[in-house]
């Protein structure tokens, strides 16, 4: 510093003194300043009041000597304490200089920077809040100082500057909040200490209501709360809990919409303890906001629906999303759905046209915090309210969630229990808004028919019940089963069309007699018949599914839907299959299920007597595809009391060829007539007279099987009928037995015996084909 230079109204022992290095010198210097500068404001000199300022601030804070600078600090305290109230008219000259040296690289310089702003901000009081940002920005970086006496220093004034807010009316929140908003993202444990203890005496002050700016500085507070510091982690739980308190208090208020997406990100988190505290104010903002939370749908079950499969070690964080999960599913109501308008002709609900489906999609876009479709994102939708929401109703919008729903369905890695969640969403989805829902049917029906191979149980019941929900919906009524419209809805070229049972002409072609379709059959819409095509080529892809689960998953989907109709249009179905080994083995499967399960009682009765033209129908449907097994046809005649036809059957066993399999399901057939199912039957052998032809087809049952344990078992069953000598017919049999149905005028016999040699046929070429022997139909036993 220049010694000559000159620094009126500053004496020359006084400028001395503030270069000097001890620290009692400068004291003095700062003390003669005082006199001055008191002498000044008695005399109301502002331009020397000024002049003694900007010289402190230019010749000495912000000098390049460091003792010069400690001598500046202690002189612009000096002023201020000489200013007294009047120091207010000065603050930004003497605040500027010395938060400059708060940037100081030597430590004891940012403390006497520390310790002059104290006494300026001390003396000032109320009158600093027009600089408070400036005072907050500095103090939030001495917060994170190293050195611990500077650390100490700062403390010191953070608590006045506390006090001042705390103690005034006139604390400028607007204009803080954007500050607040940038140091809330500090890294430094000391700088987010610094801030979440302002949060609290923010919050703390009655005429600051922080929850309005709430939005601004929630992303920030979860960042912090996964601090390393247990004390800062416990900081921030408690100012989390005051606004989530204030939340419940004021929910009116309360920008729920604005922070839906911060949440939702949030809960994907590793940290379990940010995890489960923002599941928690997601279940409070569900139950709070209510419909206003739908926007946000498919990102709330993005971070939901994988927390529903934790196991016990985060068994709070999973009861938590379990909860926002059932919430959140109640708020889709009936009134979602698209209107129901009645297409005239046409008695059947109409799909959703492509200019429906059109608009519906020009709202939704991507841009969710798991990159997944969200129509919320970018729709339009104003920020919500609960006092907003009752004025504009808030629109549900599937694609999103859909797609979330397809997305965590398709993940083979996504637990069970998130599997199960999902597929009981896609069900209440159904069930609530059938019509919107039926234009997403194209894309969830493959990975529908793909989780039917899951490993649990429940989740294929699970599973089935959507399936029958789509398969029986009158949204999905149309007169045409072919694909539906919209550019997603493409059927793909592996998926078969099947025919709708009871439309005209379906099985009258020549020769086909008596076989038309049950006409009591319910009418199904047309991904009824695309299930059942689909399923039928599942099981044929995937043969340890149908050995495994085949049997479980029809008497399910028996239970679900309408018996009749599955095996109906099963039948039709594998009327058509090219494969025959599949035809035969799934006839089998389908015959075994109809004779043994308790699901299908109904239907064994409905086709015991064929009293009904609907009965007969249907067993000529069920007979066509039943000729792929021999053996099934047999049974299929012995369930609905038709004997003559069964021996007749029987009789040309003799043209097949017969393997171990087919002695093996004569075996297994042997066995069934043993069962409760054909108790009937068994007493029928009581009435030789009435049923001569049930015994000759037995004695033909009998006669195929080599000497087994089931055919000591038939033998024995065939000894207990009374009278053999009865046995005998007569060709001149003038009455036909009461029991009977080959006589049915509705039924042509000879037609299906026709048809059975034809599929038989077809079966021994194909076995031969694949044998190598060509076309010759060597006839031999394989044992």
């Amino acid at each position: 510093m220049n010694p000559e230079k000159d620094f009126a109204p500053l004496t020359p022992n006084i400028v001395r003194a503030l270069n000097d290095k001890l620290y009692e010198k400068r004291k003095v210097a700062a003390l003669e300043i005082e006199k001055l500068v008191r002498e000044f404001v008695a005399q109301n000199n502002t331009v020397q009041i000024k002049h003694v300022i900007q010289t402190l601030s230019q010749e000495f804070a912000l000098s390049q000597h460091p003792h010069s600078r400690k001598g500046g600090l202690i002189g612009l305290a000096a002023c201020s304490i000489a200013l007294g109230k009047d120091s207010g008219l000065y603050l930004k000259e003497l605040i500027e200089p010395v938060l400059t040296c708060f940037n100081d690289a030597d430590s004891r310089l940012r403390y006497y920077a520390c310790e002059a702003l104290y006494n300026i901000v001390k003396v000032a009081r109320g009158a600093v809040l027009p600089h408070f940002n400036v005072l907050f920005d500095g103090l939030s970086k001495l917060a994170a100082d190293p050195d611990p006496n500077v650390k100490s220093g700062s403390e010191l004034l953070d608590r006045l500057l506390k006090d001042i807010v705390t103690e005034s009316n006139k604390f400028d929140l607007v204009g803080f909040i954007p500050l607040l908003r940038e140091r809330i993202y500090s890294n430094n444990q000391y700088a987010r200490q610094f801030i979440i203890s302002w949060i609290l005496v923010l919050e703390s002050v009655p005429d600051i209501n922080l929850l309005d700016y709430l939005p601004e500085i929630l992303d920030g507070l979860f960042q912090i709360l996964g601090d390393n510091g247990k004390e800062i982690r416990k900081m921030c739980e408690v100012v989390l809990g005051e606004f989530l308190k204030e939340t419940k208090k004021s929910p009116s208020s309360v920008k729920f919409a604005e922070m839906a997406n911060i949440l939702v990100i949030h809960c994907q988190t590793t940290d379990d303890l940010i995890q489960l505290t923002a599941m928690c104010w997601l279940r409070e903002f569900i139950q709070l906001a209510g419909r206003v939370m739908l926007p946000y749908s498919s990102g709330i079950l993005t971070a939901v629906l994988p927390c529903l499969a934790y196991d016990d070690r985060k068994r709070n964080i999973k009861e938590v999303a379990s909860v926002c999960n059932q919430s959140l599913m109640k708020l889709v109501t009936p009134e979602d759905d698209e209107p129901d308008e009645p297409r005239p002709v046409v008695q059947k609900q109409a799909g959703p046209s492509p200019e429906d489906c059109a608009a519906k999609q020009e709202g939704a876009a991507s841009g969710g915090p798991d990159g997944s479709c969200d129509s919320s994102f970018s729709s339009g939708i104003s920020v919500f309210t609960p006092a907003s929401a009752e004025r504009a109703p808030v629109t549900l919008h599937l694609d999103g969630i859909v797609q979330v729903l397809n997305c965590h369905l398709s993940d083979t890695a996504i637990g069970m229990m998130t599997r199960i969640a999902v597929l009981k969403w896609l069900y209440h989805l159904y069930i609530k808004t059938p019509r919107k829902m039926s234009r997403h049917t194209d894309s969830l029906f493959p990975v529908l028919l793909q989780t039917l191979s899951d490993e649990s149980d429940e989740v294929i019941l699970k599973d089935l019940e959507v399936l029958a929900e789509i398969a029986s919906s009158p949204a999905g009524q149309t007169d045409d089963p072919g694909p539906l419209d919209g550019p997603d809805l493409r059927v793909s070229h592996s998926e078969l069309q099947a025919p709708i049972p009871g439309r005209a002409g379906l099985l009258n072609t020549p020769g086909t007699k008596g076989l038309e379709c049950s006409p009591s059959t319910p009418t199904m819409n047309s991904y009824f018949y695309k299930f059942m095509i689909n399923l039928l080529k599942r099981f044929s892809s995937e043969r340890k599914l149908l050995e495994v689960r085949g049997a479980f998953i029809i008497r399910q989907l028996c239970l679900l839907l309408h018996a009749e109709s599955i095996f109906h249009s099963m039948a039709d179905i594998l009327l058509r299959e090219e494969d025959l080994t599949f035809a035969s083995t799934m006839v089998h499967t389908l015959n075994t299920i109809l004779l043994t399960s308790t699901e299908l009682f109904q239907l064994r009765n409905q086709l015991k007597d064929l009293k009904t033209p609907e009965s007969r129908n249907l067993f000529c449907c069920l007979y066509r595809s039943w000729c792929h097994n021999p053996v099934t046809t047999v049974s299929l005649c012995f369930l609905t009391q038709n004997y003559r036809h069964a021996y007749d059957l029987i009789q040309k066993f003799g043209d097949l060829e017969v393997t171990v399999d087919f002695l093996t399901e004569v075996d297994k057939l042997v066995q069934l007539i043993e069962c409760p199912i054909f108790t009937y039957l068994r007493l029928q052998l009581l009435d030789v007279k009435s049923n001569p032809y049930l015994i000759k087809a037995l004695y033909g049952l009998l006669m195929l099987l080599p000497q087994s344990s089931a055919f000591q078992l038939l033998s024995h069953r065939l000894q207990c009928v009374p009278n053999p000598e009865l046995l005998q017919t007569e060709d001149g049999l003038k009455a036909a037995p009461k029991s009977q149905k080959a006589d049915s005028p509705s039924i042509d016999y000879a037609e299906l015996l026709q048809h059975f040699e034809r599929v038989q046929k077809k079966h021994l070429e194909v076995r031969h084909q694949r044998s190598g022997r060509g076309d010759h139909l060597d006839r031999r036993v394989v044992l």
